[in-house]
């Protein structure tokens, strides 16, 4: 008898019947869940109260990064004048870079963001002519180092205007600044305290930002 039924569960496979095993209960089918209440369950309120207090972060740290960055980092400055044409125009917006001098010293012929020697609380940009501890003499237009004739191939024209005789006598830790405009520029000729002291030197102008059409960096 065992080798009978053995030989009609054989025969129902091949059949390609599904065979059960009876040892096994039966497995009863999944419960469908109702159409859309997985979309419920994952749909949150919004927290309007919570976003806005993201956003608000996230601009304070904004904020907090740009004035940091003014304060160490770069120095806007805007040009009143024309005493450092054709280099810089009036109307000019211009970076410098703070960090210029932190691991060095200025050097000759750098355009640097200076607090004004007589009334700190203007800021001025002129060029570096004296280092410290030189003689800079002008006479008939030329400037000489030392004795030796400094080439300027930016200054904006013949210059005519209060072009010598000085003698600049630089003491350490000054340093000797003109404008490159010379026939319009106040600088250290016209000055009561000639020389700016390189703790009053705030940065390098680096860079032009506005206008437009003259955006680049500055030599």
């Amino acid at each position: 008898m065992q080798d009978f039924l053995q030989e009609e569960i054989e025969e129902k496979d091949d059949l390609g019947l599904e065979l059960i095993d009876v040892n096994q209960p039966p497995s009863r089918p999944k419960k469908e869940e109702p159409k859309g209440s997985r979309k419920k369950k994952e749909e949150q309120p919004v927290n309007w109260l919570k976003e806005i207090l993201s956003l608000l972060g996230t601009m304070a740290v904004a904020a907090i990064a740009v004035l940091l960055l003014k304060e160490f980092v770069i120095i806007n400055a805007f040009i009143p004048s024309g005493s450092m044409e054709h280099t810089i125009s009036p109307g000019d917006r211009v970076i410098g870079n703070r960090l210029a001098y932190l691991t060095g010293e200025p050097e000759r012929g750098d355009i640097v963001i200076f607090k004004y020697p007589d009334d700190e609380k203007q800021l001025f940009v002129k060029r570096v002519i004296g280092l410290p501890g030189e003689t800079v003499t002008i006479d008939d237009a030329k400037v000489y180092v030392e004795g030796m004739l400094l080439e300027e191939d930016y200054l904006k024209e013949a210059w005519t205007v209060d072009n010598g005789p000085y003698t600049f006598e630089i003491p350490e830790g000054s340093y000797l600044v003109l404008g490159d405009n010379r026939n319009n520029s106040k600088d250290a000729r016209y000055w009561e305290n000639a020389y700016v002291e390189e703790e009053k030197i705030l940065g390098e102008a680096v860079f032009r930002y506005w206008p437009f059409d003259s955006i680049g960096t500055l030599e």
